[in-house]
């Protein structure tokens, strides 16, 4: 199926749109501010040893130092350096930086101090970033990801994921053993085969094996030149990891609107994947590039819970902690000649966009779809065929199960990001993410019993209300009767105070 891909950038955000057949697919969101360290490799210095919590503190050039455990420390690269009479840097990996370049494997049990000094160079990847007063937290045992797999150039293993079935992964381990062993048969780094590489071709596991030690050798040449504390390798940006993963032999073009960006793009895809090189396109029309197939009105859409079907359908879909529930209806649509040829229409029109919608949120973990009950075992079987159809198209692993005894549809999709409606929206400060709040009613009813408790443990003047304005309406007009009880039952005079900056249900009761 043909894919064209679009790319907005702008200073504080890059968002890329996957459309097939005219119509969006997927969309993913990068913001400037968020992006974060994780996966970006510094040559770093030693600033601190701290023996007592076996764990150092590593200069890479931010405000703080960052934290590096010893359980984090690469047996291979961490020097028998028992004391600092040796001051060469020591550089991750084997750099080349003369004397540093020395492969030294110490007990993996040796105490960090008998294993780094202060002052020596070392290079560490970023595992967490900094948090409020803590600083990054560090690994020295390098892992650079590919579309296919993740190469660990400090160690020889090849391995496959837990994930992919036991029977297949002795068979992929040998494929992928005889590709990346050297001439001489010796192997140059370790490899893991991730779960999306389960039916990669020979041809695709290639390509992804030389863009890995590519980047490799071009992180052990820059430690070599760079001063200590400098960054060598900054984890790939969305527009670049867009050419590694999502570009494919049905893609026809990648549109960017950004000139700048567009030769940056150009530079990257000629030097690591020279193939994608010409479907990039620079798009310099009028409109909005993401106007051309309405794009933001498709993600405005995907947060909403009603999907509005062709055919007069729609599905409801909600999303919680757990799973992800997607109730389909029939609504208006009554064009078949009977009953069952309508549920059956509608269904399998939702199947199809189930799919579809699946992708455009991101939604993962486990989702449990109601489709509309049908009699007919035939439909049933010709719904649930076209929906794995559909599931079929998407890059991400999903695992579909037949129909329940209570005619529900139980699938899982992997999670490989945080869904769209995460990254663009948060909790209602209003409802708090209840989808509901309290009738103005209820709230009015839980002040005057908060009155009432108040008023037996203190004794004030006045109690006066704060809240927002159509409590404080309500308590003028249909509940004043209930407030001048409860102001009689007391002996206090209550008055009120309304607050347009509140929501409805939050309210304060002042002791005066």
């Amino acid at each position: 199926m043909s894919q064209d891909i679009l790319i907005n950038w702008a200073p504080q955000e890059t968002r890329v749109a996957v459309v097939e057949q005219g119509a969006v697919q997927e969309v993913h969101l990068e913001r400037t501010l968020e992006r974060g360290l994780v996966g970006n490799i510094y040559l770093g210095k030693v600033s601190r040893v701290l023996p007592g919590m076996q764990s150092a503190f590593i200069d890479i050039g931010l405000d703080r130092a960052a934290f590096l455990h010893v359980a984090d420390l690469m047996p291979s690269i961490s020097a028998k350096h028992t004391a600092p009479r040796d001051k060469t840097a020591a550089v991750a990996g084997g750099g080349d930086a003369g004397s540093a370049n020395r492969v030294l494997t110490p007990d993996p049990v040796q105490p960090i101090e008998r294993q780094i000094f202060e002052g020596q160079a070392l290079m560490v990847q970023v595992l967490k970033d900094p948090i409020g007063t803590k600083g990054a937290r560090l690994t020295a045992q390098i892992s650079i990801a590919g579309r296919l797999l993740v190469f660990l150039p400090q160690d020889n293993h090849i391995g496959v994921s837990q994930k992919i079935p036991a029977a297949q992964r002795e068979a992929l381990r040998q494929r992928l053993l005889a590709r990346t062993a050297m001439p001489d048969g010796s192997a140059a780094g370790g490899f893991i085969l991730r779960t999306n590489a389960e039916d990669a071709s020979d041809e695709e596991l290639g390509e992804d094996i030389a863009y890995l030690r590519k980047t490799w050798q071009r992180i052990r040449e820059a430690a070599s030149r760079q001063p200590s504390a400098s960054l060598l390798h900054e984890d790939l940006n969305l527009m670049q990891r867009v050419l590694r993963d999502l570009v494919s032999a049905q893609t026809q073009s990648i549109r960017i609107d950004s000139r700048e960006q567009f030769g940056l793009l150009q530079a990257f895809a000629g030097e690591f994947m020279p193939d994608t090189a010409g479907k990039l396109q620079l798009y310099t029309g009028e409109r909005p590039i993401f106007d051309l197939y309405s794009i933001d009105e498709e993600i405005s859409r995907a947060l909403s819970r009603r999907v509005d079907l062709k055919s007069g359908g729609y599905l409801v879909i909600d999303q919680t902690e757990a799973l992800t529930t997607v109730d389909v209806n029939t609504g208006g649509f009554v064009g078949a000649r009977n009953f069952d040829d309508t549920v059956f229409r509608t269904n399998l029109e939702a199947a199809q966009a189930i799919a579809r919608q699946l992708r455009l949120r991101n939604l993962g973990g486990i989702v449990i779809v109601d489709f509309i009950d049908m009699v007919r075992e035939d439909h049933r079987e010709a719904v649930l065929t076209e929906f794995r159809k559909q599931l079929a198209r998407d890059r991400v692993k999903t695992m579909t199960g037949g129909f329940s005894q209570l005619g529900l549809v139980e699938m899982t999709r992997k999670r490989t990001r945080e869904s769209l409606a995460h990254m663009l929206s948060e909790p209602c400060p209003s409802c708090e993410g209840k989808g509901v709040v309290k009738t103005a009613r209820s709230v009015c009813y839980d002040i005057l019993r908060e009155i009432l408790r108040e008023a037996r443990a203190f004794s004030p003047r006045e109690f006066r209300v704060v809240a927002s304005p159509r409590v404080v309406e309500l308590f003028l007009d249909e509940e004043s009767q209930h407030l001048a009880g409860l102001s009689d039952f007391i002996g206090k005079p209550i008055s009120l105070q309304s607050e347009t900056s509140m929501t409805q249900e939050q309210y304060d009761i002042v002791l005066l």
